[in-house]
């Protein structure tokens, strides 16, 4: 047998064993919280930890277990099927049987199990066989069926602030057992601001950079020459693609642009590529905004979305971005106005409704003898010849379809005058059906 003793890593070491230890969550496990009270008094329930990576989900798990004297199981939805579901039940069945205690049977990675794995563990989440806690950085109402959600609570656990990070890297420099205490390292308060910030929210990370660092030191300091060469071409932001992190950003630019904030516009379209977003994916995200949002207020910006796409295309990185910068600029400085976007939705809905209603003779066109003898484009009014080249009192809708307005201009940007017009005209309509 070999003599070198198992290595576990610093993050590792560093897990808390009880809710004294614990940092961070304070507003799920502050004091008098639902979740803190019920962990205090030893009463379980099944739950799903959601947040991102390194914030804490599964020590909390293993704490809940030991608080409540509870056997731990744990899976990864990763690597396990419902073979392993199956054995872990038989465990708590048997732990039951034998020691009369519960079972917390631990999911990591709940989201990668599909809905047969879920419901392989299911009845035993009802009849109490085990209690269950998943763990997830995606969202449940979109990864866990309805059978499950129902039946568990679901805690979002959030980024570990700067602060709370500083106090977890301390208590690994000072740790003479579990973490770099007989070190007797010193990581200057700079290097400690960089790396909490560095480490996004992710205690996993901080630590484990702090450990290369500890390894790499030669005079027990730490400082920021040091950190900049452990990190030296590293990317820390989190930026999931297709995940909840990427809908979510993509949301806040658009959410920006709407909201005319170019900065903030500007902010997270420089998130989402400083996280490897593809541009081109951005770039037909603007083409949506300028026709849902600013439509036509300013039809400029449609063709200057358009123009941005076509000069990724062209010239790729970096000076596709920078068009794409300009389009997101523009669109969320420009008026704004989603007529034309809920006129679309209501023609829709309205189209549906009436179903195939034919289109009215005098619209369709007669290319050959026999239509015109049907009596295709009878009495059609050609709008260039009648006065200011509107066929006044006409109407365009099916036979027995009331007509309907769907299109309601906004008093902002070219709306403005084309309210103007759309108005001129209905007041023509009514002229010409009165001397009808």
């Amino acid at each position: 047998m070999s003599d070198i003793p198992d290595y576990h890593p610093l993050a590792d070491r560093m897990r808390p064993a009880t809710l004294d230890d614990f940092v961070g969550q304070d507003h799920i496990l502050g004091k008098d919280k639902p979740l803190r009270l019920a962990i205090e008094q030893g009463r379980l329930h099944s739950m799903v930890f959601w947040g991102p990576p390194g914030t804490g989900k599964t020590t909390l798990a293993r704490i809940i277990a030991n608080s409540c004297d509870a056997q731990f199981l744990t899976i990864s939805a990763v690597l396990s099927g419902v073979k392993d579901i199956r054995e872990a039940i038989l465990k708590a069945q048997q732990y039951r049987e034998v020691y009369g205690k519960d079972t917390v049977l631990f999911i990591d990675e709940a989201h990668r199990f599909n809905k047969s794995q879920q419901d392989a563990f299911l009845p035993y989440v009802e009849d109490g066989t085990v209690t269950f806690i998943g763990a997830t950085t995606e969202n449940p109402s979109f990864e866990l069926n309805n059978a499950l959600l129902s039946r568990v609570r679901v805690y979002l656990l959030r980024n570990i602030q700067p602060e709370a990070m500083q106090e977890i890297i301390r208590r690994a420099l000072r740790d003479t057992e579990r973490g770099l205490g007989r070190k007797q390292l010193i990581l200057s308060e700079t290097a400690a601001k960089k790396l909490s910030e560095i480490a996004d929210g992710d205690a996993r990370r901080a630590l484990n950079l702090l450990e290369i660092a500890s390894d790499l030191v030669e005079d027990h300091q730490i400082d920021d020459a040091l950190l900049d060469e452990i990190l030296s071409g590293a990317a820390f932001r989190r930026f999931d693609k297709g995940g909840e992190a990427f809908y979510d950003q993509i949301s806040a630019l658009h959410k920006s642009v709407r909201g005319s904030a170019p900065d903030a516009a500007l902010y997270w379209f420089a998130r989402m590529l400083d996280g490897g977003c593809d541009p081109l994916y951005i770039a037909r995200r603007v083409v949506r905004m300028a026709s849902e949002d600013i439509g036509n207020a300013d039809p400029r910006g449609l063709r200057l979305a358009l123009d941005a796409w076509e000069t990724q295309e062209r010239l790729g990185s970096p000076e596709g971005e920078l068009a794409i910068a300009q389009a997101v600029v523009y669109l969320a400085c420009a008026a704004k106005s989603n007529a034309v976007y809920k006129a679309y939705q209501s023609a829709m809905q309205s189209a549906s409704k009436h179903g195939s209603m034919e289109v009215p003779l005098h619209l369709r066109n007669a290319p050959t003898r026999l239509m015109k003898d049907l009596d295709y484009g009878k009495d059609y009014r050609y709008a260039h010849n009648e006065p200011e080249a509107y066929a006044a009192g006409e109407n365009y809708f099916p036979e027995g379809m009331q007509e309907e307005q769907y299109y309601f201009p906004v008093d902002r940007g070219l709306e403005i005058k084309i309210a103007e017009k759309l108005a001129n005209l209905r007041e023509l309509d009514k002229q010409a059906k009165k001397r009808k």
